[in-house]
């Protein structure tokens, strides 16, 4: 039998698979004290896995390279070194990787244990017929599955102040609650597995249409002598300032006075999503040219080598065309 190293105080261990938590069973529905995995510690698992910890739960951690692993770790979290011993420690597991090739194989690797009593919530965005697979997939191995898409970045994360959009069953969303609650300010039942990634992608496609826009706006400001301060500013107080300006103020100004800054939501990420959003419309025939023409804004961009900056980094590449 493989021994158990739990974390030392003001640290973590790593797990592997051990009989002893294998044959340790929740009940569908039970909701006290539940142990926490999270599958996926980029930017975002990693900020699930911080906050958890910090709110009193038990949290491990798995990913793919376990390199990525030692922020979560340090935090609090305990790290498993594979998923089967991931299952075998945890109640309710949020899965949070970039794409539907990484959730179908993190699924693949999670229903390759029995899911009795388990709950899998995934937070990743994607489109709803993938979320509907992954739930079959889960549900072949007894478990749960609730389609919780996240709006919002890192920062909110740490603060609990996410927005869940979530789709799944009564019991089951009610279940997911109990952790998206310290994650969010509001978790949405907006209806059945794919309502929550269908929701998810009505919310980010005007976001990136907004990094566009505002880059045929500043194009007004050629040659005005303002700085980004003063522009965010002056935007963030009208009727053309959404949210994200205001709550992005400084990386916004920098962005705009010459400075690219990293983002937690990237280029990379809005253009993934933007073609998702592109992608759904077409299944649904939709028509979406705003997307469309924003979409080769957002090429040209990437091709620029600007994929890894804020989304204010399209709107400066923009104004400048």
């Amino acid at each position: 039998m493989t021994r158990l190293r739990r974390p030392a105080p003001g640290a973590a261990a790593r797990l592997s698979s051990d009989a002893r938590y294998r044959n340790r069973r929740p009940s569908r529905g039970a909701t006290m004290g539940e142990r926490i995995g999270i599958a996926g510690t980029g930017r975002m698992g990693t900020a699930f896995a911080e906050r958890l910890v910090a709110t009193g739960h038990t949290v491990t951690v798995w990913n793919r390279t376990a390199s990525g692993t030692k922020r979560a770790q340090s935090s609090g979290a305990s790290v498993a070194d594979n998923l089967s011993a991931l299952v075998a420690v945890s109640d309710v597991i949020l899965i949070s990787v970039r794409d539907a090739a990484a959730v179908a194989a993190v699924i693949d690797g999670l229903a390759a244990s029995d899911l009795s009593g388990r709950l899998v919530i995934d937070t990743s965005t994607l489109l709803p017929p993938e979320k509907e697979r992954a739930a079959a997939r889960v549900s072949d191995a007894d478990g749960a599955f609730v389609d919780c898409s996240v709006g919002g970045t890192v920062a909110p994360a740490l603060k609990g102040a996410l927005l869940g959009l979530a789709g799944g069953s009564d019991a089951d969303v009610a279940r997911a609650r109990t952790v998206m609650d310290h994650l969010c300010k509001r978790v949405a039942h907006v209806g059945p597995v794919g309502a929550g990634a269908q929701m998810k992608l009505a919310v980010n496609l005007p976001l990136a249409l907004y990094w566009a826009a505002l880059g045929e706006s500043l194009s007004m400001l050629r040659g005005a002598g303002l700085s980004g301060e003063v522009i965010v500013d002056l935007l963030a107080s009208s009727s053309a300032g959404p949210t994200v300006l205001g709550n992005r103020a400084g990386v916004v100004a920098a962005t705009i006075d010459g400075t690219d800054q990293p983002g937690t939501f990237d280029i990379d990420g809005l253009a993934k999503d933007l073609q998702l959003a592109r992608d759904w419309a077409a299944a649904k025939g939709a028509q979406v040219p705003l997307a469309d023409a924003a979409a080769r804004v957002y090429d040209a961009a990437q091709a620029e080598g600007l994929g890894g900056f804020d989304g204010s980094s399209l709107s400066r590449f923009a104004a400048r065309r």
